[in-house]
């Protein structure tokens, strides 16, 4: 599935779009799946943060505030961090099952074992 992003950066009146990939539907998705898809997400606010960087952060969802709510013929997640926004989606699944997916996600992501 390609997934479009909307980001916005602090101190950036500029709206970036971006896309992810994820395989299958999100129907079939499972918490994992939409954990990889949120760190994917994260990774790309970073990268457009640091366009020079090549590695890849250690990724957590850690200190995130999100919602899921209806867009276009779908729902979309929307989350904030300290230094950037970003909505996700349309997705084409019930707003509750997304949202109890998500909730998943977080519940059981770890967070990395570097620390800063």
């Amino acid at each position: 599935m390609i997934i479009p992003v909307e980001i916005m950066l602090r101190q950036d009146e500029r709206v970036f779009t971006e896309t992810i990939e994820h395989p299958g539907d999100v129907a079939s998705w499972t918490a994992a799946d939409m954990e990889q898809v949120l760190k994917k997400i994260l990774v790309r606010i970073d990268r457009l943060q640091h366009p020079g960087r090549s590695e890849h952060p250690p990724v957590s969802l850690r200190g995130m505030s999100w919602i899921v709510s209806p867009y276009r013929e779908g729902v979309a997640i929307a989350f904030e961090i300290h230094s950037a926004s970003a909505v996700a989606g349309p997705f084409n699944i019930e707003q509750a099952a997304l949202e109890r997916l998500v909730t998943a996600a977080f519940a059981g992501s770890r967070p990395p074992t570097t620390i800063h």
